[in-house]
């Protein structure tokens, strides 16, 4: 994978106590200076590597293994089989993700995500991993990509890293759900706060009222640390991994 040249640097202790949705870094790049917010996708995956540098290296974000390892020994533990998955990936991003997924065996793996600088970076650095993406928005998709979505015949929906933050809106979700297969595997990840009952973000509601509701059947669900924060705080997530077993009404999205 190329990599340009960058500097990045993190802002430190006297910017304790931001929050996660407004860390930043500074990157200078053919002399040049950037601040770049980190849910700003689009221009870091303008930058060959910076995505894997910030995040992964300097950060030390291990979701992407983590979640799909969780998925990989769900899978291993059940009667059926890795190679017999047909994955829908959304905010696939630059197709980390995939990349693991694809390590452990899967064949096919299509992505979508709402950013074009996110297929560009895949089909730079990544192009072999995706049978498809597409890039769309699961709230407002096109007859044509429903259509092709509806006739991959997936049986499990993965999601790394995107959701609580707005980047996936509870109905891109759902939507998403609804191209899975009756008894197909659901695997995300969500930061551990968003889990709990004083949370009252859309995204906490509705996989609350998923679980509890038995629209999902949780085979798995994993604490562990997603990465650190820019003053080096353990940002702990929960890796789920489940079945799905009825379809989302409208009245919990």
């Amino acid at each position: 994978m190329a990599t340009d040249k960058f500097l990045v640097t993190i802002p430190g202790s006297k910017d304790s106590g931001t929050s996660q949705d407004e860390e930043y870094c500074i990157v200078e790049l053919d002399g040049l200076k950037r601040r770049i917010r980190f849910h700003d996708y689009h221009e870091i995956y303008r930058i060959p590597g910076l995505y894997e540098y910030l995040f992964c290296d300097k950060l030390g974000c291990v979701s992407p293994e983590v979640v799909t390892g969780l998925l990989g020994d769900a899978v291993a533990k059940s009667s059926a089989s890795l190679s017999e998955l047909d994955i829908l990936e959304i905010g696939a991003g630059n197709g980390i993700v995939g990349e693991h997924l694809k390590k452990q065996g899967i064949h096919s793996i299509v992505g979508i995500d709402i950013v074009p600088e996110a297929a560009e970076a895949t089909q730079r650095d990544r192009p072999a991993v995706y049978d498809d993406y597409y890039i769309a928005d699961l709230e407002n998709l096109s007859s044509d990509t429903i259509k092709n979505l509806e006739a991959k015949g997936f049986n499990c929906l993965v999601t790394v890293g995107a959701l609580g933050f707005g980047d996936i809106h509870p109905k891109a979700f759902a939507n998403a759900y609804s191209f899975i297969a009756q008894d197909g595997w659901i695997a995300f990840n969500i930061k551990e706060d968003f889990l709990e009952t004083s949370d009252k973000t859309g995204f906490s509601g509705l996989i609350r009222d998923m679980i509890e509701r038995g629209v999902i059947e949780v085979q798995v669900k994993h604490r562990y640390r997603h990465r650190f924060s820019v003053d080096w705080r353990p940002l702990y997530y929960s890796g789920i991994i489940a079945k799905k077993k009825a379809a989302i009404h409208e009245q919990i999205v």
